[in-house]
């Protein structure tokens, strides 16, 4: 019987695959050699292949083209780059070389903005999409981008509220969007979303504040459905409500041109990962251009924020483990260089999972084991793979002249957001070195250090030591 762990991946899912493969007994995510970076930069650190950015925008423009151009349908499709997913400047500019326009989501990321207008990164024609709760400071900047002369700035009324603010401090027509309340899943605590305008009330907030308004000009119906856009019952009967909300409004509104399909597309979180992407869009835009059809409406352009999509494939956190410790008969322990609830807090908070596979010891048989970070916390683990399988990795013997490494992938959104990227963390662990790999103008990948670990003085000034 074949026991090695390599044997265990080949036997159980379609290996190599797409992004990893096996060289010399090491692993390698997107032809990068893991070993390499590990000699180079030491452990842990948080890599960012920038090229995977590109492949997903040019992936998904694609399939939707393609879609479109199977289906007769009239419109045309825009990516907008969902920012608070990745802030990093790098992300950013990486996105913009794919003719992205860009969502935000609160008064900082107008700031951003404005940066990349100064840089001659965007130009004042690019389509920004203003979602999220609009603050006092929000809607002032916004206003800010209208004298600047943004004219495709489109703010997106998170309530009824909205509009009256910004009307107050956008100069000539004001150009908005309206997103629309979905009803949550039906394992959430609540039953419908606090973001957006209920789908009951859309109707008579136009007639009444928009319709004979020759300062607005309603452009696009959001609709954001939190889990994704998936093949279930669920999703299909928020999108169909959408729908017949679009085609209302649109009869009564000729600026109204767009639809926005907010919630993205999944990633891939573990091997076994199937998703019909062709299948998925294609069924969108024939269910938009059938519904356009039946009610003899013009097809509307449509729009996607895809932020996890983007960036999601592109991260991955390698750590060492330093220590193994066997606590019972049963329960083996591997205990990592950092903290698994800080560097990867979503593993913590919403027990995401994540592709989590060994650099090295492919070779070596293997065994179910628990991943523990060096935090005084005991839920800094991480012990089941998606689908709730164990998690099993290669055995480490004390005779082992190298010691185990750990990557965990696909972790290139959200993370440093939420575990506040530089910031103090739990028990003082630091934030890791971050590794960026970009591709050269002659196709060659040239790695490099972002940001150094994080060091005691930089921790000590925060706390008021220093």
């Amino acid at each position: 019987m074949k026991t090695s762990y390599f044997d265990l991946i080949d036997q159980s899912y379609f290996f190599p695959q797409e992004g990893f493969n096996i060289d010399s007994g090491y692993l390698f995510f997107n032809n990068i050699s893991l070993k390499y970076l590990i000699d180079k930069y030491g452990t842990p650190f948080k890599l960012s292949f920038l090229p995977k950015i590109g492949d997903q925008i040019k992936k998904a423009k694609n399939i939707f083209n393609k879609s479109i151009a199977d289906n007769n349908y009239r419109g045309k499709y825009y990516y907008a780059y969902c920012t608070k997913s990745n802030h990093f400047s790098f992300v950013i500019k990486e996105t913009l070389k794919h003719d992205v326009q860009l969502e935000t989501s609160s008064s900082y990321d107008i700031d951003i903005i404005v940066k990349l207008f100064e840089q001659g990164l965007i130009t004042k024609d690019i389509i920004l999409l203003h979602n999220g709760h609009k603050t006092d400071e929000y809607v002032h900047k916004i206003g800010e981008l209208y004298r600047m002369g943004f004219t495709n700035s489109i703010p997106i009324l998170d309530s009824v509220f909205e509009l009256d603010k910004l009307l107050q401090v956008i100069p000539g027509k004001v150009k908005i969007g309206i997103r629309m309340a979905i009803d949550e899943e039906p394992q959430s605590a609540y039953y419908t979303s606090r973001m957006g305008i209920p789908a009951k009330q859309i109707p008579a907030f136009f007639n009444e504040k928009i319709r004979d308004n020759e300062k607005i000009s309603l452009e696009m119906l959001h609709f954001f459905v939190d889990s994704g856009i998936k093949d279930t019952v669920y999703y299909w009967g928020l999108f169909k409500r959408g729908l017949n909300i679009y085609s209302e409004l649109k009869k009564s509104s000729e600026s109204l041109h767009a639809i926005n399909l907010g919630g993205g597309l999944p990633i891939r979180n573990h091997l076994s990962f199937d998703y019909d992407y062709k299948f998925m869009i294609n069924e969108l835009v024939r269910n938009i251009k059938d519904m356009c059809i039946a009610e003899n409406i013009e097809d509307p352009d449509i729009f996607t924020e895809f932020g996890r999509y983007t960036v999601g494939e592109s991260g991955a956190i390698i750590f060492e483990v330093i220590e193994v410790k066997q606590q019972n008969d049963s329960e083996l322990w591997y205990l990592i260089n950092n903290s698994l609830m800080t560097t990867i807090p979503d593993s913590w908070s919403i027990y995401e999972k994540f592709i989590l596979l060994p650099v090295n010891k492919w070779d070596k048989s293997y065994s179910s084991v628990n991943i523990g970070g060096i935090s005084c916390d005991h839920s800094d683990y991480y012990n089941t793979e998606d689908l709730n399988q164990q998690v099993y990795l290669p055995l480490v013997t004390p005779e082992d002249p190298e010691p185990l490494y750990l990557g965990f992938f696909h972790t290139g959104a959200y993370q440093d957001a939420i575990s506040g990227y530089g910031g103090i963390k739990h028990c003082l662990i630091p934030s890791p070195k971050h590794i960026v790999v970009e591709r050269n103008e002659y196709g060659q990948y040239i790695d490099y250090v972002f940001n150094e670990e994080q060091r005691v003085e930089h921790m000590l000034k925060i706390l008021g030591y220093k």
